[in-house]
């Protein structure tokens, strides 16, 4: 983990899985692949708009178009600049395309679950935005289907192929950071009432909404919590009953985690943090996206010196390293490195933490 082999691994979006999880990318590209063709479902998620982008932006897919039933949603979508110029389809059309080989499923969340289970039951590999819903056995319906079918689900968790959290596990997994005894952890902003009423149909509130975004790396890091402890507020000056304002701790053998997620945190973005100590070290991203990382060590590393010192990273478009990486999984160039297994772990401390029940 030389600083500069390190760095230069993730100095281009497209090599960012290589240095990252794993990836084979060809030394020379003698022509360009064919494109995968590839189409979105849904515009409701709250990551919609910067996914589509990433498709577009993409040189290893093909957009065949978009999906929208609700007409307020498409009508509001087709303003926006990632939509312009796109074609929209029915789910239907969408699913019978020829050659059709993936959907982004980017709906309202209470609509991911329904609309990934018909896509990968058209064949089709799956980029799921988070979190898997509200049911834990429906979840794992799905997964199961696409196993069966030897069709890959890619769950759209934001920090995943972040340059900063990708240091953060290769150090923890080469054993810069010794054993870990401590992970403290915090997203938050503040929203208003408007964005406050789309939540409320989720009984999880803010962790439901944020919290898992972290908590994917923590169960990374860590696997998964021996003891999970939720607790919720209604902190905000606001007349509904959102739990804006949650702590839940995380209990492992030798280690405990705080995860922290609020919508009433004024610039909470710019406090965002995942600090992982260890008994030979400790890494503190701190904020999250565009990251920014300090690393304390024990002993000198390679080119990092013993003590506190800040880490250069690159800046990278969001989401364009996961559909990188996706392509390498379709085209069976490699494995998605996060397994059915870790999904259905992650997705059940979500519900857990966000005191909801996984039955």
């Amino acid at each position: 983990m030389h600083r500069r082999i390190f760095l230069s691994t993730l100095g281009h979006a497209s090599l960012l899985a290589s240095g990252a999880v794993g990836v084979k990318l060809p030394a020379h590209a003698a022509e360009p692949r064919p494109r995968i063709r590839i189409g979105q479902m849904g515009t409701g998620h709250a990551h919609a708009d910067g996914k589509l982008g990433a498709i577009r932006r993409s040189a290893d897919f093909e957009l065949v178009g978009v999906v929208e039933p609700d007409e307020r949603l498409r009508r509001a979508a087709a303003a926006r600049k990632d939509y312009q110029g796109v074609t929209w389809l029915t789910e239907e059309a969408l699913l019978n395309t020829k050659g059709l080989r993936a959907v982004a499923i980017e709906t309202e969340v209470k609509d991911l679950l329904p609309a990934g289970a018909r896509a990968v039951s058209a064949g089709m590999h799956l980029h799921l935005d988070k979190p898997a819903g509200e049911s834990l056995p429906q979840f794992r319906r799905l997964l199961d289907d696409a196993t069966h079918r030897g069709l890959t689900v890619q769950m759209g968790f934001q920090f995943r192929y972040n340059p900063a959290f990708q240091f953060c596990f290769r150090a923890a997994r080469e054993g810069w950071l010794g054993k870990v005894f401590s992970v403290e952890t915090v997203i938050g902003k503040a929203i208003g009432a408007g964005e406050r009423k789309k939540l409320l149909p989720y009984r999880g509130g803010t962790m439901f909404e944020l919290g898992g975004h972290v908590i994917d790396a923590v169960v990374g890091l860590l696997g998964r919590p021996q003891k999970i402890t939720a607790h919720a507020r209604h902190s905000g000056a606001f007349a509904d009953d959102l739990l804006d304002n949650q702590l839940a701790t995380l209990d492992y053998a030798d280690a405990v985690v705080t995860v922290r997620s609020s919508l009433v945190e004024v610039a909470g973005n710019v406090r965002r943090q995942f600090v992982v100590c260890g008994d030979a070290g400790t890494v503190d991203i701190r904020p999250l996206d565009p990251p920014a990382l300090r690393l304390a060590l024990a002993a000198p590393r390679g080119e990092f010196k013993q003590g506190y010192q800040d880490v250069a990273l690159p800046v990278l478009p969001r989401y364009d390293a996961d559909f990188a990486d996706l392509a390498q999984v379709i085209r069976g160039e490699k494995s998605l490195a996060w397994s059915p297994a870790h999904d259905l772990a992650v997705q059940e401390t979500i519900l857990r933490a966000s005191g909801m029940p996984v039955a």
